[in-house]
């Protein structure tokens, strides 16, 4: 029931109280007992220095995220493996991961660095990177980007003379 992911509670047939955790924790002693230790000894000597210190009450809910986090990437390292290993080459599936990361690269340098996106050359065979299909720039573009840059530079000019003046005026 464990591995198939299902809840349960395990009640006491007489006394009707729930031994959940001490189920459980014997079928963890089983499996470590079997030579299937998972484990490590130094990790089952800090958890039982736990027990009556002040940080106990902090330790389950972060054992718990801890594990909720792990088997997350867990899930995400089989799918990505399946992927790999389904699709019709196990490179087919890298590429197709290569044009995400670069889809989300191009993005970035948009919103980073708007003038980057149209200087960036010398690429070649990353669809959508200037250099394989870059856009043609006319003059009109270009002036267009001279004035950008001239506005730039003096709002530039104008904030720096604003740091000198709050820097004197501190000094």
């Amino acid at each position: 029931m464990v591995r198939a992911n299902n809840d349960f509670i395990v009640l006491d047939a007489k006394s009707g109280d729930d031994i959940t955790r001490s189920v459980l924790t014997q079928i963890i002693f089983e499996q470590e007992s079997k030579g299937q230790s998972m484990l490590p000894v130094q990790f089952l000597r800090r958890l039982i220095r736990f027990y009556g210190d002040q940080m106990q009450g902090f330790l389950p809910p972060y054992l718990e995220m801890s594990m909720e986090s792990f088997s997350k990437a867990q899930e995400q390292m089989r799918e990505n493996m399946s992927r790999a290993f389904g699709a019709t080459t196990p490179m087919a599936a890298f590429e197709e991961q290569a044009q995400r990361n670069m889809a989300l690269f191009q993005q970035a340098m948009k919103v980073w660095a708007p003038f980057a996106a149209g200087n960036m050359s010398g690429m070649p065979g990353i669809p959508g990177m200037p250099g394989m299909n870059a856009p043609k720039f006319n003059s009109a573009d270009e002036e267009d980007k001279d004035e950008q840059l001239a506005e730039l530079r003096k709002q530039m000019e104008a904030m720096q003379k604003q740091l000198d003046l709050m820097a004197r005026s501190k000094g």
